[in-house]
């Protein structure tokens, strides 16, 4: 099971990091390159315990739909969403936030079972991994680029 751990400091509030985090608008604006539209369940706003929300995306040239749910809630220290139903055999996306000086430091760890036994090992190993980081990183530098300026504003409506 490949795990992917990243780490961004942001000059925010741990509030509004957490925030930007869990957002359904800015997750959909964040992943814009993807075409990523929410369809069901939690459709708008801020996702919180035990609510769900059905993602359309096109990745690797496909598009495909995901169910993923909030399974445990802390604000704003924490919340994990796992995948309900989608294409990974599992996954499981732990958000972690803590104060440091100057602003809060954003921990993402991300585990995940691909399908088709060793053959998704593979295609983990040749390139699976390395998109799924790649797409965190680019949301993550989103995330900072809103809660370091005012637009953060545009989406939490303060």
């Amino acid at each position: 099971m490949p795990k992917i751990t990243l780490r961004t400091e942001i000059k925010a509030t741990k509030e509004i990091v957490f925030d930007l985090s869990r957002s359904v608008d800015f997750h959909t604006l964040s992943t814009a390159h993807t075409n990523e539209t929410a369809i069901a369940g939690k459709t708008t706003g801020l996702i919180g315990l035990n609510e769900s929300v059905t993602w359309r995306a096109k990745h690797l040239g496909i598009y495909q739909n995901l169910t993923s749910k909030i399974t445990a809630y802390d604000r704003p220290n924490y919340f994990v969403d796992e995948m309900q139903k989608g294409a990974f055999k599992e996954f499981r996306h732990e958000h972690h936030f803590e104060t440091v000086k100057g602003g809060t430091l954003m921990t993402d760890f991300f585990e995940y079972t691909s399908p088709f036994g060793m053959v998704g090992k593979i295609v983990d190993r040749l390139f699976l991994t390395k998109y799924i980081t790649k797409l965190l990183e680019k949301r993550n530098d989103s995330i900072k680029a809103f809660a370091e300026s005012d637009k953060w504003k545009e989406i939490l409506h303060e």
